[in-house]
């Protein structure tokens, strides 16, 4: 069963939930696993794939921007990567899902752990509770950080 972890950051600051993100990615990806980040906003993965090519200046993080109009079913770019960034549902399932869209992903359930970033921005925290309970109601293991 999919673990599910909930960052929850106490800033509103938009740049704060791309940071805890890039670290995010960094972790897993230092510890071999490969990531999914999906999201329903576009620019939002385009700042996230600017953050993560200036986060770490000794080590890359390998990560691909899907284009808009590349389908991540059929990417074969997507398998090359340790990170794909995506508004698309994936074609692999990797072992981390970072989820940055409004409502959970129908294929979240693939993956063996669902991280969840929340900032203090209204209508994230107001998405994100809404997607907590969503997990809740059905018997997915919940971890809350205070970040």
């Amino acid at each position: 069963m999919t673990r599910i972890d909930f960052y929850i950051l106490n800033s509103a600051e938009a740049s704060a939930r791309l940071q805890v993100v890039c670290k995010l990615i960094d972790k897993a990806t230092l510890r071999g696993q490969r990531v999914f980040v999906h999201s329903d906003d576009r620019p939002l993965l385009e700042s996230l794939d600017e953050s993560l090519w200036q986060f770490r200046p000794d080590r890359f993080i390998a990560h691909r921007l899907l284009a808009q109009d590349e389908n991540a079913t059929s990417s074969a770019a997507e398998e090359l990567e340790a990170v794909t960034l995506s508004c698309s549902e994936p074609s692999r399932t990797d072992a981390v899902l970072i989820n940055l869209a409004n409502s959970v992903p129908v294929f979240f359930s693939r993956f063996e752990r669902t991280l969840e970033v929340v900032d203090q921005q209204e209508s994230i925290r107001l998405n994100g509770r809404t997607r907590y309970r969503f997990y809740q109601e059905r018997g997915y293991p919940l971890q809350h950080h205070n970040l």
